[in-house]
């Protein structure tokens, strides 16, 4: 039996993770439009074939892409904060996490600005559903009411999508080093109450009532 030949190692031992994973960092960099075989191709060091080892097509490859960024941005995240068993520790986590890597904020934006593709929205649905469903037990762990919990696990994920914005359209307003650690410990005060009330609501310092349309 001859002996397999280099492009065919080649192209069995670069797994489609592999493929899945330099497809991720062009949608990064390039949006869903920078997913191409031949380019992806030359940056892995390999030939076309590898990819028709592992797919049957374009689309099969972004749906492969898109399954690695949901476990990562997911079930991968949430493995590594379970381990604590204390909800204000594990809010806190999820916080440092959302804030760790400025690639899984800007991969976030790309996939999401791709959400008229066929594909992508259902995927952008389960884990903003999935980051805010945790959030929500958490906040409820910590005493919430289940509607005072939904209300805080939304404001929180409003604030890490703004972050990404703000990243992403004017980077230098987003604070660097020393200055960013403070601001890190200020959203963390502010979204998450140290103390809960016998009703279920936080009782927070930096909450204001509001009042109604015309009270003084």
């Amino acid at each position: 039996m001859p002996a397999p030949s280099a492009a065919s190692e080649a192209r069995q031992n670069l797994t489609a993770n592999a493929w899945a994973d330099a497809a991720l960092e062009a949608i990064a960099t390039g949006g869903l439009d920078a997913v191409a075989v031949e380019p992806l191709a030359r940056k892995l060091g390999v030939t076309k074939g590898s990819f028709y080892w592992h797919f049957n097509s374009r689309g099969e490859l972004i749906r492969a892409a898109l399954d690695l960024w949901e476990k990562s941005e997911t079930v991968d995240i949430l493995a590594r904060i379970e381990p604590t068993s204390d909800p204000y520790e594990r809010i806190v986590n999820v916080f440092k996490q959302a804030n760790a890597s400025y690639r899984a904020g800007r991969l976030y934006l790309a996939i999401a600005a791709g959400e008229d593709h066929p594909v992508v929205n259902e995927y952008v649905r389960r884990v903003s559903e999935a980051r805010m469903n945790y959030l929500r037990d958490c906040y409820r762990d910590l005493g919430f009411s289940e509607s005072q919990a939904r209300h805080w696990a939304r404001f929180a994920y409003a604030t890490f999508m703004g972050n990404l914005q703000i990243r992403r359209d004017t980077p230098d307003a987003m604070p660097q080093g020393a200055e960013f650690n403070e601001y890190l410990r200020l959203m963390i005060t502010t979204l998450i109450p140290r103390e809960v009330a016998a009703d279920g609501a936080p009782e927070h310092p930096h909450v204001v009532p509001m009042r109604r349309a015309g009270t003084p």
